[in-house]
């Protein structure tokens, strides 16, 4: 096959180079086929059959010069280039595609890694919050006074940001009031002397609110000789904002008091008490 003969696999189709790869086998499968056939009319010469030396003398020339190309040798002209079915991974649309997922991949880390952060601050900004509504608030019951109608009671209550460099702001809502009767507890008439028991407070410096309240239950429990068993509830809504989303904390608190009432007989009370002094309006309880 002359130079300008040789093959130019290049140029030719996938269906031609299947073609040209099943003719290479079959000349191959072919020239082995004649090699065999020629090995063993050598060894039936050589063994004393037909032919005699110099029939095995031509045939052996043969098989040597058979023997010279080595099987798996490439056709001359055949040029072969390492790597040439990986040609697909220069296409621009795998390139491209390869660049959109690694694209895509590095989006939903960064997406997951904000996400994550953005749960862990507002997670971090609760626990604050909670702490600021708790510990940084202090509320404290100033004192319960007789009114002067002979029936009600005014309380006084304070409400202190601990950290008044940065506001507190509470919506308060109305002072509940409850009279110990047998094992319940009856909620009792309660209103503010300003006809405001509720509204949003900023607090920097100490706030005081009041409530008036009406015990007048006839059946009430004595648990301290002489004295009503009563119970005071504050419910407030807590932020670090005037306008909050959902960072509010809600804080309830309550309050108990032994009352005493209008008009009781002090000296009978410091004989069964055996108090040594004037018995007081109120005396504050711990929670329970």
């Amino acid at each position: 096959m002359s130079t300008t003969d040789r093959l130019n696999l290049e140029g030719l189709s996938p269906a031609e180079k299947d073609d040209l790869i099943g003719n290479l086998w079959d000349d191959l499968r072919s020239e082995r086929a004649r090699a065999a056939a020629l090995e063993e009319r050598l060894a039936r010469l050589e063994g004393g059959g037909d032919g005699g030396d110099g029939s095995a003398s031509r045939l052996l020339t043969q098989l040597q010069q058979r023997g010279t190309k080595k099987l798996g040798q490439t056709p001359a002209g055949v040029t072969v280039r390492l790597g040439r079915g990986l040609g697909f991974m220069r296409s621009g649309l795998v390139i491209g595609a390869l660049a959109l997922a690694a694209l895509a991949f590095t989006t939903d880390q960064g997406i997951g890694w904000y996400q994550n952060n953005r749960l862990e601050q507002k997670r971090l900004a609760a626990l604050k919050l909670q702490h600021a509504a708790f510990a940084g608030l202090f509320v404290d019951l100033v004192k319960v006074a007789y009114e002067p109608d002979q029936k009600s009671y005014r309380l006084t209550m304070s409400m202190t940001n601990l950290e008044p460099e940065q506001p507190l702001y509470v919506m308060l809502s109305p002072v509940r009031v409850f009279e110990q009767s047998g094992l319940v507890w009856k909620e009792v008439p309660a209103r503010a002397p300003s006809g405001r028991g509720s509204g949003v407070v900023k607090l920097t410096v100490p706030y005081i609110y009041e409530a008036i309240f009406e015990p007048n239950i006839k059946d009430w429990t004595e648990l301290m000789p002489g004295y009503m068993h009563i119970r005071f509830e504050n419910n407030r809504l807590i932020s670090r904002r005037s306008e909050p989303d959902d960072d509010i904390v809600e804080r309830n608190d309550r309050y108990y008091v032994y009352l005493k009432p209008h008009g009781a007989d002090d000296e009978a009370i410091r004989k069964r008490m055996k108090y040594p002094g004037e018995p007081p309006v109120y005396i504050p309880m711990p929670p329970h």
